[in-house]
């Protein structure tokens, strides 16, 4: 039976999380823009039509929290990182 340690030790587990997440981010985004073309519906009986307004807000609102959300992963992934090589252990097994 080999020595390697059930789980891995908290540091290197929310590293991982927080690759995890790098990676997901442009999908979620691109879920959410892709939901632009629902907002432009036509008016119809007892709606309103979504103004160009309120659709360029959402624009700017998921491109804002994405490059945000980006800073935040990186400046994590970064203080974290610190003495730490990861791919130098996940290559060696």
């Amino acid at each position: 039976m080999s020595k390697t340690p059930l789980f891995l030790e908290r540091k290197r587990y929310r590293m991982r999380r927080i690759v995890d997440a790098i990676r997901i981010l442009p999908v979620v985004c691109a879920v959410l823009w892709i939901v632009i073309p629902l907002m432009w519906n036509t008016a119809q009986e007892g709606q309103a039509a979504t103004s160009l307004s309120t659709a360029l807000w959402y624009i700017f609102g998921i491109w804002s929290l994405a490059v945000a959300a980006s800073f935040a992963l990186w400046r994590r992934s970064k203080a974290g990182d610190e003495g730490t090589d990861t791919r130098a252990d996940d290559a060696s097994r």
